[in-house]
């Protein structure tokens, strides 16, 4: 057998297979362990299958891998996966940590790291991807890269020394926000900290929405308040609500006069309501216009990227101000309506007034089934003077009525492939 070779950067989320082509998974990272001369030898991957779920899937189980993809024998036990004493994750762990040559020419950091199939079919470590320290001043500069054997290096054992983590962000930089925090909350609390220090604000924020509220806690409460702030600020308000409603009232207030002004406002606004609430459930920040407002007009805020979809469903036409309270709501116009008329047709004679708005005080369950009575993924909120305060999506309905726990159900729950074999290997 020739030898085969994969660096595991490549290999993070690439598609598991089961021999009839049935997609079973994606790879997460592979699982090595140290021996006392040879190279640290593959134990098996960690996939995430249907559920979000992180499986242990045994090296002796997979047949082949080539051609960015994954073949296994078909059997994969669902049981999620818990790293065991003497383990160690190359992309979680390894990459990032800093090596010296032992020729004494110097140190370098791993950016990557090879996986090689010897001639009696096991997986080792075999060539590391290094990065050496930069030569020039410049902040845009890098150093130079080269390859060596593990037995090439030693790492580095300075007590205390944090391992970079710039390279793992940089892995994780095409993940859903979704799948984000779902690795996150996968790596060793010490790393989950590092990473969290790398990522960008903006990163951090769409996988903080993602987490449940006692994770995003625990993360806040690790960074210093100023970021703290501008990570709340860059989330949405609904679910920058949601997390400092968790927070003691003496920190959340702290971390409210931190956050920029107009954002702080925002969130105020929304922890006056109780989170079972279309009030508390609501964006503050629907896109509103006058009767007066062409579709073009509409359409051109819609096509914003950073938009929310369920909130690019609709506008709402409202009597001056157009800013949250607004004037009184005069009714909502729909994407797909708008479509079916000129550019230059004004909103106010397209408004659809069928559609009764919910007050700030309605339930989770009354707007679901609102939501679902008149197959929507918006509803606008109004207060008592029947002002738009807000809209609340099916999105947010959806976060209130699923289990706390629905990110972690059991796969027989959540859709998984069936159970295969008892035990870890």
């Amino acid at each position: 057998m020739s030898t085969q070779r994969v660096f595991v950067a490549r290999l993070a989320g690439c598609s598991v297979f089961d021999p009839a082509g049935d997609r079973l998974g994606k790879v997460r990272d592979v699982v090595v362990v140290y021996r006392k001369s040879d190279p640290p030898r593959v134990v098996g991957l960690v996939c995430e299958i249907p559920g979000r779920r992180q499986v242990f899937l045994s090296i002796g189980r997979v047949t082949s891998i080539a051609a960015g993809q994954v073949i296994t024998t078909g059997l994969i036990n669902v049981r999620r996966f818990q790293q065991r004493g003497g383990e160690v994750r190359i992309l979680a762990e390894l990459v990032g940590r800093r090596v010296f040559f032992r020729d004494g020419s110097g140190e370098a950091q791993i950016e990557d790291v090879a996986i090689e199939r010897n001639r009696l079919g096991d997986w080792d470590v075999g060539q590391l991807f290094l990065r050496k320290p930069k030569t020039s001043a410049s902040p845009f500069a890098k150093g130079p890269t080269t390859f060596a054997n593990w037995d090439e290096v030693r790492e580095s054992s300075a007590p205390g020394e944090a391992q970079s983590a710039e390279q793992l962000v940089a892995s994780y930089s095409e993940l859903r926000p979704a799948d984000l925090a779902n690795t996150l909350l996968d790596l060793p609390t010490e790393r989950l900290l590092q990473v969290v220090s790398e990522l960008p604000d903006e990163r951090l924020a769409d996988a903080l929405e993602e987490m449940p509220e006692d994770e995003q806690v625990h993360i806040l409460d690790a960074l210093d308040d100023e970021r703290a702030a501008d990570i709340l600020d860059a989330m949405e308000p609904d679910d920058a609500a949601d997390v400092l409603a968790h927070i003691p009232e003496d920190q959340r207030e702290e971390l409210l006069e931190l956050m920029e002004p107009e954002e702080a406002e925002d969130v105020r606004a929304l922890l006056q309501y109780r989170p079972d609430t279309a009030g508390g459930l609501m964006t503050p920040e629907p896109i509103v216009l006058s009767a007066d407002a062409t579709v073009a007009e509409a359409l051109a805020l819609i096509r914003r990227h950073e938009l929310h979809p369920a909130l690019a469903a609709a506008v709402f036409v409202t009597l001056p101000p157009y800013e949250t309270p607004t004037g009184r709501l005069l009714g909502t116009v729909h994407f797909q309506r708008m479509l079916r008329y000129p550019p230059h047709e004004r909103l106010g004679a397209i408004i659809d007034d069928t559609i009764d708005p919910v007050p700030v005080t309605a339930s989770a369950a009354e707007v679901a089934r609102m939501l679902a009575s008149y197959d929507l993924v918006s509803l606008p909120v109004v207060d008592p003077a029947h002002r738009l305060v807000g809209a609340v999506s099916v999105d947010d309905v959806l976060d209130y009525l699923l289990p706390e726990d629905w990110r972690s159900q059991d796969d027989e729950e959540a859709g998984a492939p069936p159970v295969s074999t008892p035990g870890r290997r």
